[in-house]
């Protein structure tokens, strides 16, 4: 490993960082992680911090799951790698798949497709989504809705249905055939409705309506995230989820939800779609599915939509879609103990527990600073602060504040992540008490600084 000097020198110089201004990373340099050991991270300098971000949504188990570690170097000395494609598979992702279909029977899932990651699997899904209603005969079953707000990863197709801008305008065009209805978002919507059972049912009444301006006969599916994250954690009423389950159903659409996120305890239930008591005609997952310790994904695919291709004679249902590393046997074995390591720690429960912990606290620090705007969370290990300038005319805080709340958090301990105007935390899901206090004090220090 080269010295500290020579990564500071060469920080940002060869490599464009994801979501970032290749200016801005060679103005502001990233912070250089080299190490992490259960929920904290530490930098080229030593400054070890609390992860509030959990790598990014997938750690759940925290840097130090020995399982997985020991999984993945005894798959690369047994089978490193092999093709899925017709005609081989391997052991590891044959177990993985007995494993994936007893965990998702609950949401109705029984069959997997494996992908490299959460932009992978929505891909994954919406191309099967089409393919499905032109086996089934209705090839005019193409277009897909979606919620403003909602994130659906960077291909061009989960570009398409994402609801926000950021992602979309320097992109387009992109791919036709992708509406977008308002999302259950009660600091922010068309309608002014804070009530946020009155919101979703304006919600569901605005998607049936754009049903019937497209027409159900021309719609291939709907997705979403059953609690919005990227868009700022943005929970809906509990009837929404239902409520769209039931007009998908009503009008032949499917229905997928995207659970890259929410999958694996994040909400407190196993999955976002449990939580709200509904069963998906299919289900994008990653990110968690391995800790975060090896690229891998799976689409989940309900019976009745399997059957469909399963007892296809036409040809129409032999599947053109894959990955060079769909059901890799290292990311298989990494998943398989993974899965073993969440179910046997429970993890969803202390999501649950310290999810309310930290969301308690985060209201409380919006009674002193009102650089607050709205406080979001209260489902598990996901929550966000709103960040104004303004309450009364909630206008966003400028960039250089959000900035500098992160970098006076990050100096006290504690690693947060900015989006736009909002902070979000999603921590690993094996946090403790004393881990969510050091995330509040921290936070508090960055909003002092702006304060």
């Amino acid at each position: 490993m080269k010295d500290s000097n020579f990564l500071k020198e060469k920080n940002a110089k060869s490599l464009w960082h994801p979501m970032a201004h290749p200016a801005d990373s060679l103005n502001n340099p990233p912070a250089i992680i080299t190490g992490a050991q259960g929920v904290r991270i530490t930098d080229v300098d030593g400054h070890e911090v609390v992860d509030g971000v959990g790598g990014l949504w997938n750690v759940n188990l925290g840097f130090s799951c020995q399982p997985v570690k020991d999984a993945i170097a005894r798959q690369l000395d047994v089978l490193p790698y092999y093709s899925t494609f017709r005609g081989t598979t391997n052991d590891a992702v044959i177990e993985l798949s007995e494993v994936l279909r007893d965990f998702y029977a609950p949401d109705g899932l029984t069959r997997a497709f494996y992908t490299s990651g959460g932009s992978d699997s929505v891909e994954t899904a919406l191309r099967l989504a089409r393919q499905y209603h032109k086996v089934k005969g209705e090839e005019g079953r193409t277009k897909f809705l979606s919620l403003k707000k909602g994130y659906h990863g960077t291909h061009m197709g989960g570009a398409s249905v994402n609801g926000n801008a950021n992602f979309r305008t320097q992109y387009e065009p992109l791919l036709p055939g992708c509406f977008h209805i308002p999302a259950p978002y009660t600091y922010r919507n068309p309608f002014n409705e804070t009530d946020p059972e009155k919101l979703a049912a304006l919600c569901l009444q605005a998607f049936e309506d754009e049903i019937a301006f497209q027409g159900a006969g021309t719609i291939a599916a709907f997705i979403m995230e059953p609690i919005l994250g990227a868009g700022g954690v943005i929970p809906p009423h509990e009837s929404f989820m239902p409520g769209v389950r039931e007009i998908c159903t009503r009008n032949g659409i499917l229905l997928i939800a995207d659970e890259v996120i929410t999958a694996f305890g994040r909400t407190g239930s196993w999955t976002g779609s449990r939580h709200w008591g509904v069963q998906p005609d299919m289900m994008a997952t990653a990110k968690a599915i391995t800790n975060g310790y090896f690229p891998f994904g799976a689409v989940m695919i309900a019976d009745h939509v399997a059957e469909v291709f399963e007892n296809d004679k036409t040809g129409k249902a032999a599947i053109g879609h894959g990955y060079t590393y769909s059901g890799h046997p290292v990311g298989a074995a990494a998943a398989l103990a993974c899965l073993e390591e969440t179910l046997r720690l429970n993890v969803k429960d202390n999501a649950a527990e310290r999810g309310t912990e930290l969301h308690n606290g985060l209201l409380g620090l919006m009674q002193t600073y009102d650089v607050i705007g709205d406080v979001r969370g209260g489902h598990g290990l996901m929550c966000a602060i709103e960040l104004v300038s303004d309450r009364a005319t909630k206008t966003p805080i400028d960039k250089a504040s959000a900035g500098k709340i992160q970098e006076e958090a990050y100096k006290a301990g504690a690693m947060v992540r900015v989006s736009g105007p909002n902070i979000i935390l999603s921590p690993p899901l094996v946090l403790t008490s004393e881990d969510v206090q050091v995330i509040l004090s921290s936070l508090e220090t960055g909003l002092k600084a702006v304060s």
